[in-house]
């Protein structure tokens, strides 16, 4: 395994267990982070504070989740990570969408990285 590749499981092993410090810790100070939703961008960040912002409200939705990866291929400075999410809901988010249900999810992650080995975007693909 090599050190992107490594960078990336760790990102998601810290993202699993809730710790945002250890999600950033190979984030540039100036790390673009995108959300798409069927083709549609519903959250755009930019900075390494507005995204451990993010990420620390976030956490309070869900009562546990889970990313696994299901492959991962790397090519020059990307590396793309096909998912398997689930997840349970600590509140209720929406009419719909009511503490307790699961979330199951298939997506892809594409991790962008400088020449320092550090993370300067990341787009998450649902």
């Amino acid at each position: 395994m090599n050190l992107r590749e490594e960078i990336v499981r760790n990102y998601i092993q810290a993202y699993n267990n809730f710790d945002v410090e250890g999600m950033v810790q190979h984030f540039s100070e100036d790390v673009v982070f995108e959300n798409i939703q069927n083709g549609v961008t519903t959250d755009s960040l930019e900075g390494i504070e507005a995204f451990k912002e993010q990420a620390e409200s976030a956490k309070s939705f869900f009562e546990d989740r889970e990313q696994v990866i299901s492959e991962l291929h790397e090519s020059s400075n990307l590396i793309e990570v096909r998912i398997q999410y689930t997840a349970s809901l600590a509140m209720d988010i929406s009419d719909t969408m009511k503490q307790g249900d699961k979330i199951e999810l298939a997506g892809k992650s594409y991790f962008y990285f400088n020449d320092q080995n550090q993370v300067v975007k990341l787009q998450d693909l649902s």
